[in-house]
């Protein structure tokens, strides 16, 4: 009997549970076939409409908060060289998994070769990594500010963010390493048809005809000692920065000292809330089909690309002013 494919997004690690009845007999494929929204197909066109939408404000917001870092002096500081880091990872985790989307969208292109495959699922949960770091570097950079904001400069240095952004590097690269060595050097004989417009780690482990625990134990790990570890350190960060808040002697200078913390807390909401309200929309909606959990679950992790720049612009004084006085200044 068919099982109904599922998907659960905790920390964007998605599970899928796949039936035997597609399956043919090949070992090791040269291409994977990507069905984009199972049971959806006569709609592609029109799903593509709001992810091509999305997709353009990612890239347009990033590289505006790019160019006005860059162009504006007063904004070469601790803060705004991590909003450039997590700009610069948006665009690349946005741009790993849109093209080929709108590619099955609009032109029915499901075929992807399958170290393309392998290589797309590098980026995207590499970058998913760099991103949860550099909120850790934003949370530890606003409790400097607010706890000790007389030394801030002299913690926070240029090469001691320089030090940071290499770690934070370095650790998504080589955490995330292991999770595509495993997946290659799998026999894959029993399908080669993933159920997702993308190649999701778990979805194409699924399709091998070999005990995989080890990578979903390692994916796992991944999961709730590497991330989880990281809104440990956030939530440590933004409670004390709430205590010192607190303590202020005035409710003017409460608001003003939050004002420069709220654009980092909403982005970091962005992040981790869609996770968690899909995963209990999953677990409370279990008669729903699998094609809505599959929609939403790619939706959820194009929305933090599209609002992080959005809500910067609109929250940070800085940006928005600059922004203002360009756009102000073209149009005159």
């Amino acid at each position: 009997m068919q099982e109904t494919p599922f998907c659960l997004r905790v920390g964007h690690l998605l599970f899928y549970s796949m039936s035997d009845s597609n399956t043919t007999d090949f070992t090791n494929p040269s291409t994977f076939i990507l069905l984009g929204i199972p049971g959806l197909e006569a709609a592609h066109i029109w799903i593509s409409i709001p992810f091509c939408t999305m997709y353009a404000i990612a890239i347009l917001g990033n590289f505006t908060i790019l160019f006005i870092v860059k162009t504006e002096p007063s904004l070469h500081g601790p803060m705004y060289y991590f909003l450039c880091m997590l700009a610069v990872t948006d665009l690349v985790l946005s741009t790993s998994t849109l093209p080929k989307m709108l590619s099955i969208f609009w032109f029915n292109s499901r075929e992807i070769d399958f170290s393309a495959c392998l290589t797309q699922m590098y980026f995207y949960y590499c970058f998913l990594e760099m991103e949860s770091g550099i909120f850790v570097a934003m949370a530890l950079d606003r409790y400097v500010a607010i706890c000790n904001p007389l030394r801030h400069s002299a913690i926070l240095t240029n090469h001691v963010v320089a030090k940071i952004g290499l770690a934070v590097v370095l650790r998504g690269c080589l955490v995330i390493l292991p999770l595509v060595l495993l997946a290659r050097q799998w026999p894959y004989c029993r399908t080669n048809i993933i159920p997702q417009p993308f190649c999701a780690h778990i979805a194409v482990v699924n399709l091998a005809c070999a005990d995989t625990r080890i990578s979903s134990y390692y994916g796992l790990f991944v999961l709730f000692c590497v991330m989880g570890l990281d809104v440990i350190f956030i939530t440590m960060s933004f409670t004390h920065i709430l205590r010192a808040i607190f303590s202020l002697p005035t409710k003017d200078a409460r608001l003003k000292t939050f004002g420069t913390c709220s654009s980092h807390l909403c982005v970091i909401l962005v992040f981790y809330i869609p996770g968690l309200f899909f995963s209990l929309t999953y677990r409370i909606s279990q008669n729903v089909p699998g094609h809505f959990h599959v929609l939403i679950a790619n939706v959820c992790h194009l929305v933090p690309p599209m609002l992080n720049p959005v809500i910067y612009g609109v929250r940070t004084k800085e940006i928005k002013g600059r922004l203002l006085q360009l756009f102000t200044h073209e149009g005159a």
